[in-house]
Formats: structure tokens, sequence, C-alpha cells
């Protein structure tokens, strides 16, 4: 079982990790590349607890950090429910919190998990396999206006309304069950309205939209960064590996927001930004991984009112 190298690994830690004793929370366990470097640097001092909604995931990532097994609490869980589990667990307060958005390789080269249109497969796209909507319910049952409305906003597909249009049309005649029969009937789509070759695949787009609407990625995305803001103690550092548009501008909105003086007043606390600008791979990591190419990092840390009452 292979899952995608840890993106951006020594950025990341030198970031998120400011004491050896503190508690860190990872959560997007994935395969384990990150944990697996956090848990070494704060071990036996520190804590990690690490949450992916993903099953396999979670069995190979406890196999690969057995080692600091009494110090690693493991949870299958959406970090949408950060706040909660947490709590549960005693830990009210910790030290940094990191997001690697996404999916991983092992879920995209895995034809049963329906991510990826290179594969043949029943359309599926769900991170949690125990949840019900999938991208097969999706694309056979929402409406024109539907499938329009989040081929335009998670896909930023231009032809989002001529798609949806045409997905429907195709279902009527026989359900598209397959990722290769929806590949196809926008394939043929493009290739009977735009000249020349294309940059990315076609299909690109929708694929993105459906996994967002199947896993409700956008909305889990900006909860879950408001609960690690209250998680976090006083100069703990939350961190955020984005790869598209969608998920930056929700980063780069939430850290902005809580900069504000007025919300720091409000609340008692707020961010600091680490970096005006994202992170970005180096060309050594590029050039060893390609996948990272899309990656932008985002750090800040929590400050008290005392902090902005000082400037």
């Amino acid at each position: 079982m292979a899952f995608h190298i840890p993106v951006m690994l020594q950025q990341v830690l030198e970031n998120l990790i400011t004491k050896r004793a503190g508690i860190y929370v990872d959560c997007t366990v994935g395969g384990g590349g990150h944990s697996q470097k956090i848990i070494e640097l704060i071990y036996p001092e520190g804590w990690l607890i690490g949450f992916d909604q993903d099953v396999e995931a979670l069995e190979f990532a406890r196999e690969r950090l057995k080692t600091y097994q009494d110090r690693v609490v493991l949870v299958k869980s959406n970090f949408s429910d950060l706040e909660i589990v947490l709590k549960s667990l005693g830990f009210n307060e910790v030290s940094g919190i990191f997001f690697d958005l996404g999916i991983s390789s092992h879920q995209v080269d895995t034809p049963s998990r329906g991510f990826s249109f290179s594969k043949d497969n029943l359309l599926d796209m769900r991170m949690d396999l125990s949840k019900e909507l999938d991208a097969h319910y999706i694309i056979n049952h929402y409406s024109e206006k539907q499938l329009t409305e989040i081929f335009s906003k998670y896909g930023e597909e231009r032809f989002s309304r001529s798609l949806a249009r045409i997905i429907v049309e195709e279902r009527k005649k026989n359900s598209i069950k397959t990722t290769s029969q929806l590949a196809l009937v926008i394939t043929n789509f493009y290739a009977r309205h735009k000249k020349g070759k294309w940059r990315i695949h076609p299909a690109t787009k929708v694929f993105q939209a459906l996994r967002i609407e199947v896993n409700k990625e956008l909305s889990v995305l900006q909860e879950a960064l408001l609960q690690a803001i209250r998680l976090l103690e006083i100069k703990g550092r939350v961190g955020v590996i984005s790869y598209h548009s969608l998920e930056d501008r929700i980063v780069k909105n939430t850290f902005r927001e809580w900069e504000k003086k007025e919300i720091i007043e409000q609340y008692g606390y707020g961010l600091k930004k680490l970096s005006k600008k994202p992170i970005y791979p180096l060309d050594e990591e590029l050039s060893q991984n390609p996948k990272a190419r899309s990656a932008k990092l985002r750090f800040a840390e929590k400050i008290g009112i005392k902090e902005v009452s000082e400037k």
C-alpha cells in the first residue's frame, strides 16, 4: 500500500513545532508521512493526535507509528469533529494543528475508490466509505440546476451548464455508473465544442467538483479552521497545505479575518500570519515529487489581546 510523499515536510516541521512537550494534531494523517516526522521530533515529551476518515489510511499509519504508540492517538473521524474529539480525549488546548488537504495517492491509485478517470471503476469518491452520498448518486440523481451549480462553484468549469445538460440527457438513456463513462461524456463534449489541445484533461474540473460535493470539503474546512483557532493555546500554530484556489481562499480569508484588531478585541484572541505570502515547494522537491506543484502552505500563530495592545 503506497501513500503520497509528504509535501513540504521540512517547512511544515519548522513552522509547526515550537516545543517538544507540546500536543500536536495532524488532521489528515493519510499514510503518516508528516505524522511520523512530527512524533520523532517531540517524542517522548509530546503527544500526537491524528485524524483521518479513511480506515485504510489509519491502519497503515498505525503500523508506521507503532514505535511511538504510547504518545500517539489515532482517531477515525472527519476533522469537522476536531473540537469534540479532542475534548473527549482530555485535550482542551493544543500546541499546533496541521491540515494537508486533498486526496492521497493511495486513494487516487485505488480504482475501487472511483476518484480517478484514468482508471475505470464505479463512481464513488467517498473519503469515508461509511457515508451514503457518493458521486454515482450525484451524477444520476441531482437536477440539471444542481449539477450546474456544483460544476461551476467547486470545479470552476466554464461549460458547467452545457455539461450538466448533456449528463442529464445521457443518464436518461443509461445510468452513468463508471468513471470512464462520465469522462467520455465530458471528453466528447470538449472534442465537439473546443478546437485544439486542452492543457488539462477535460474531466478534471468536474471530477474535482464531485469530490468536493461528496465529501463536503469546503464547508468542513471552514468549520474545522474555526475550531482549530479556538483549540490552540496562545502562541500555538495552525498550518494548512492546500492544492487548489477554492481551499486556499478559505484559509487566506480566515487567517485575514482573525488578524483584525476588532475580532481579537471581541474574542480576546486572534491570529498573526507567519508570512505574508504562502510557502511553496522548492524546486528540488518538485523534481522528486511533481504532484506537489500546486501546493501552497500557510501558517498562522494564535495571539492574545495582550499582544495586540502592546503593538
